[in-house]
């Protein structure tokens, strides 16, 4: 994006209104094969639940937003920022918007420190220069402390019990059993960076979180303004980034759920639920070589794909995938795509 002139108050606005349209679009978005969306809704979720809670998030993104430009302008040092409280608020508003359960945990984990770092990199480089914004995020995610752990940690469990997360023995961080999680993260000075460092292996959303968000600049953003540029349809960019995420990315939140049921180890049944899942990634890959929304063998073969997922139930739901087509399309619009 160019250099320009927005007002402190303007930017903010606009990194709110950029989270809330990517968390809208990407639950809009179909068919997204497994999800949610606006022709199928889950038995304990519905569209319009994904309809709210993105609606919901935009406070905390916001006050997000607000932190970065402070920071940009030496107000608020990065520690200071209050990422995990943030998060925690985030999801605290989304939960009380709707009864559906878990809607948007990955994305407002995802969209707080992108909001922090977008609003910082446009006070200090007057636009949005997408490099910039990686490094902010990456200075962000290193300066969390401890009290961001601890309240990501709450964040996690105030949508869910943590026993569908799996255990993690041998970690260098407590699992969300600890009952002396809390107690060991502040002793033993345990960053929110730190556990997402150490869940990267085996969880793409803290992956992401630690590689300045790799897999949604590189191939999801890449994929989203090919496509809206070839096809005028943000429908089509929305479904196409999803099905190109999926097959070069296997979904954790799949694979740990298949996994899980084998072992309760969480690393091992991710690599179980991978090995297992492998055909989902290469019926996305084989949907885009069709054409996917843009021919009719393509999308024909898309709704199958959809059928099929719908049909082996909810642990089937490519939830992460989906949580990194809404950041891919945040991008988009906080670089100024309009449709």
């Amino acid at each position: 994006m160019e250099k320009t002139s927005l007002k402190i108050k303007d930017v903010i606005k606009h990194v709110r209104t950029s989270a809330q349209l990517a968390a809208v679009l990407e639950a809009s978005g179909w068919p997204k094969p497994g999800n949610v969306h606006r022709t199928m809704d889950h038995s304990d979720a519905r569209y319009e639940h994904f309809l709210v809670g993105s609606i919901a998030l935009g406070s905390s993104i916001e006050e997000a937003a607000l932190k970065g430009s402070l920071a940009a302008k030496g107000k608020l040092s990065l520690p200071k920022v209050g990422i995990g409280k943030l998060v925690k608020e985030a999801v605290h508003d989304v939960a009380k918007s709707h009864k559906g359960g878990n809607t948007h945990l990955g994305i407002c984990l995802l969209f707080v420190p992108l909001a922090t770092a977008a609003a910082k990199t446009y006070v200090e480089d007057g636009g949005l220069l997408l490099d910039a914004v990686r490094k902010n995020i990456d200075e962000i995610m290193r300066s969390t402390t401890p009290a961001d752990a601890a309240a990501v940690y709450e964040a996690i469990t105030l949508v869910g019990s943590p026993h569908g997360l799996g255990r993690v023995e041998g970690s260098g961080v407590p699992d969300l059993y600890d009952e002396d999680a809390r107690r060991r993260i502040f002793e033993e000075e345990i960053s929110l960076f730190d556990v997402m460092k150490e869940s990267s292996p085996y969880d793409t959303v803290a992956s992401e979180l630690v590689t300045s968000m790799e897999i949604s600049f590189k191939i999801g953003y890449k994929e989203l303004i090919e496509t809206f540029k070839c096809t005028c349809n943000i429908n089509t960019a929305t479904v196409h980034t999803f099905l190109r995420i999926l097959s070069r990315v296997p979904d954790t939140f799949i694979a740990r759920k298949i996994g899980l049921k084998k072992t309760s180890d969480v690393r091992e049944a991710v690599r179980i639920g991978v090995n297992e899942t492998k055909w989902i990634s290469s019926m996305a890959e084989r949907a885009l070589s069709l054409g996917g929304l843009t021919t009719e063998e393509g999308t024909s073969f898309l709704w199958e794909f959809d059928r099929k997922l719908q049909s082996l139930g909810r642990d089937y739901n490519p939830g992460t995938t989906a949580d990194l087509t809404a950041t891919s399309l945040m991008i988009a619009f906080l670089s100024g795509l309009k449709f």
